[in-house]
């Protein structure tokens, strides 16, 4: 019987099936991070329970470590106690951890994947809901909550309704300045934000096929804006290429035996998904948000909607969305002026995230009254951004040049705007007073963020490259 990728890695974990009819699923490594695990290790030791593999599981501080240049433990107050509560949690539980001070430091689903600790094939949980972005190397990764945490520490597995499997097929060649942030966006704006739920997500198609790792990556982290479980990319010889080396991947004869069955790990022919869906990319302009969840996406050329040509059903949220962004309907967003730029986040901080926005800011000057900035996801990422004189890039265009960390995503260290301001970001949620109490955010690329901050105002890419915006 033919059976998807997602059927296969899930029989190769399965453990067993509780009464509840959920299934318990063996978790192959865990990264954890200093917002919710203190908790979890708070209720382990309540309970006398130990970690049951501190040797596959890595701590992270990221959710609120400062971003400025010689950041300590108190230059973010807020966050000092978060800080110290996962460094001597990590310790009493003889877990490795990735403090602020050390080289490898980052947001979890950066530093996980770059290091080799996520594999294809291999099952992986997080205590973040974008933990599926590590699914870009055909990991199969689940976010959970804290209590769920204290269990997959506990006992290495994690009890899971089975999902049902879902299929999206990009087919076609991404025009100039279209990435995967931009596909992900238009998939969102079709499929709704409960369009995936319950599922997991397989992207598959030439365009898929086409993508570099890390904008696989971004595909996969914006799969749980449309209420997907998990999401992945079947591997193939360019995530084998890219694991090769790492410090966590396999070695010698190991690596030969993992790359092996990783050929292996791919849909049969004849497998049948519960749902499918097919998004031609050839047509596709860069993607921005003009609402307040991750489906109100517009392309950069379109205007914004008016609630009376919409379903009924959407009306009152239509509504609602402009009244919070300070638009009317039928407003172009290109030519809007901004306040704040963004770029970073698990979404969009790696190393060709930033190549990619410091092409259209070389030789440039951020606009007058605009805060920008740039925050890399790694440390690492920040070393090799260096080293290929990318900071020098934004300083000199006016960007705030960041240490590594979740920063403006959801505000947790303190990296928030001012109430009214409008901001164009890289992350993965425009929600209400998400980054700032009644702070505007439209979710773009990298290089509209870019873009944007140089124009002072809403821009198209395509036209400041050609010297028209």
């Amino acid at each position: 019987m033919p059976h998807t990728l997602f059927e296969k890695i899930w029989a190769a974990h399965l453990v067993a099936q509780r009464i509840d009819g959920r299934d318990l699923i063996y978790i192959d490594r865990h990264a954890l991070h200093e917002l919710h695990a203190p908790h979890a290790f708070e209720q382990l030791e309540t309970q006398h329970r130990p970690v049951r593999r501190p040797d596959l599981t890595f701590s992270m501080q990221d959710h609120t470590v400062a971003t400025k240049p010689g950041r300590n433990d108190s230059t973010n107050p807020s966050g000092a106690a978060f800080i110290k509560a996962m460094r001597e949690g990590s310790r009493r539980n003889n877990i490795k951890l990735f403090d602020i001070d050390d080289p490898e430091q980052g947001i979890s689903h950066v530093v996980a994947p770059e290091l080799g600790m996520v594999l294809p094939g291999a099952t992986h949980a997080v205590p973040d809901s974008h933990a599926s972005t590590v699914g870009g190397l055909g990991a199969l990764a689940f976010g959970c909550g804290t209590t769920e945490l204290a269990h997959i520490l506990a006992t290495q597995v994690m009890a899971l309704k089975r999902p049902k499997s879902m299929l999206i097929r990009l087919e076609g060649v991404l025009g100039a300045h279209v990435s995967a942030k931009d596909v992900a966006l238009r998939i969102i704006a079709e499929l709704g934000v409960s369009g995936a739920r319950g599922h997991v997500v397989e992207y598959a198609g030439s365009a898929v096929r086409a993508m570099p790792i890390e904008q696989r990556m971004t595909l996969c982290n914006l799969n749980i804006e449309m209420g997907g479980r998990s999401g992945f990319v079947a591997p193939d010889d360019a995530s084998i290429a890219w694991i090769a080396g790492r410090p966590y991947a396999p070695k010698g004869a190991m690596w030969d035996r993992a790359t092996t069955h990783w050929r292996t790990l791919k849909t049969d022919a004849e497998a049948q998904f519960d749902r499918e869906h097919v998004l031609d990319c050839s047509t596709l302009e860069p993607q921005i948000t003009w609402g307040t969840d991750p489906s109100q996406v517009l392309g950069i050329s379109g205007r914004v909607p008016d609630p009376s040509s919409v379903d009924q059903s959407r009306r009152g949220a239509v509504e609602s969305a402009l009244a919070y962004m300070g638009l009317q309907p039928g407003t172009a967003l290109v030519g809007m002026p901004v306040n704040r730029v963004f770029i970073g986040s698990c979404t969009n901080s790696r190393l060709p995230d930033l190549h990619a926005a410091a092409n259209v800011v070389r030789g440039r000057k951020v606009a007058e009254g605009v805060v920008a900035m740039v925050v890399p996801g790694s440390t690492k990422v920040k070393r090799d951004a260096e080293a290929a004189g990318l900071d020098r890039v934004f300083r000199d265009a006016g960007f705030f040049w960041g240490e590594s960390g979740c920063s403006m995503c959801a505000g947790g260290n303190g990296d928030r705007g001012d109430p009214g301001e409008r901001c164009v970001s890289t992350t993965n949620r425009n929600f209400e007073n998400r980054q700032g109490p009644k702070v505007r955010t439209h979710l773009a690329s990298p290089e509209t963020a870019a873009a944007t901050a140089i124009a002072g105002r809403i821009a198209d890419v395509r036209q400041l490259r050609l010297g028209q915006a």
